[in-house]
């Protein structure tokens, strides 16, 4: 069974508790929005189906169970499906049943959870579909809406994508602007700054040392960069020509050093990107530009 890890779960009910603050007007009136009050007595129970109309890969279940655990701890939840899970337009997703006012209430909210992040893992699933049989991973990156970082990773996850760096906080990624900054200021060289970058105190939580990456731009930047044996090296906005020879210098020098791809990256071009034999290719669009995913939630008499 799906479910989010304790900091998602956080993160959630963060959110919830902005999302019910805009939507019901805050703490004070999280018992039902003014309409469910004219119509519907309080007492009546009542049950509702989440139903994707579209095709497309579900996300955010955990969000929708925790939407309704905020309302009423009489809410009963059964999941049809799981997250990940490739659907065909008119599934049931799952049913809700609990108090019929509840229910109202939280209808947007649940279902905001679900489109958003249903939407980033359908995109993500198709551009891993899009590259299938090539040993090449696709990542997110930090392009995110701040307070939802957490569950749209969840969500490339889900589409079978691979997290990039959560944050700025656990790996060091030496782009364009801090190098022309450390070029111009400090006259050092792209291998002096790596050699700078791993006396660095850089552990992680568990004791492991985090990445260092540096994106390059050119072919002559590469060439310094395998100098200084970074672990990744980010090829930004390069062509497939550029690519390819870009994956036989570093075989040549060292196989070792991972290389991603970044800039330029769509449906039409990833898998032309994907056979160049670059081992990463990192997509801000997966999170930053998913539709939604068309999921409706209907009443069962």
């Amino acid at each position: 069974m799906s479910v989010f890890t304790p900091a998602e779960t956080a993160a959630c009910c963060r959110l919830i508790d902005l999302a019910f603050g805009e939507d019901l007007g805050g703490e004070a009136a999280w018992r039902g929005d003014l309409t469910s009050l004219f119509f519907i007595p309080a007492g009546f129970e009542g049950t509702g189906r989440f139903v994707a109309r579209s095709a497309g890969v579900i996300a955010g279940l955990p969000a929708m169970e925790l939407v309704f655990g905020h309302l009423a701890k009489e809410f009963r939840i059964e999941r049809l499906i799981e997250d990940g899970a490739s659907v065909p337009a008119k599934t049931p997703i799952a049913t809700v049943h609990g108090p019929m006012n509840l229910l109202l209430a939280g209808e947007r909210t649940a279902l905001n959870f679900l489109q958003h992040l249903s939407g980033i893992a359908s995109l993500t699933r198709r551009f891993v579909d899009a590259v299938a049989g090539l040993p090449v991973k696709i990542l997110d990156t930090r392009k995110t809406l701040p307070g939802w970082r957490l569950l749209a990773k969840y969500a490339v996850r889900q589409g079978g994508g691979t997290n990039h760096r959560m944050g700025l906080h656990d790996g060091v990624l030496i782009k364009d602007n801090h190098l022309a900054f450390a070029l111009s200021r400090f006259r050092q060289s792209i291998p002096l700054l790596l050699r700078h970058a791993r006396q660095q105190p850089r552990l992680d939580k568990l004791g492991t040392a985090l990445p260092i990456e540096i994106e390059v731009q050119t072919l002559e930047q590469l060439d310094d960069a395998l100098a200084g044996r970074p672990d990744i090296i980010l090829l930004d906005n390069m062509t497939p020509d550029m690519m390819r020879e870009a994956v036989q210098r570093r075989n040549h020098v060292a196989s070792g050093i991972q290389l991603e791809a970044s800039g330029g990256v769509n449906l039409q071009t990833v898998r032309l990107i994907a056979e160049t034999g670059v081992d990463r290719i990192s997509v801000g669009a997966i999170t930053h530009s998913a539709p939604a995913l068309d999921i409706a939630l209907d009443y069962e008499p």
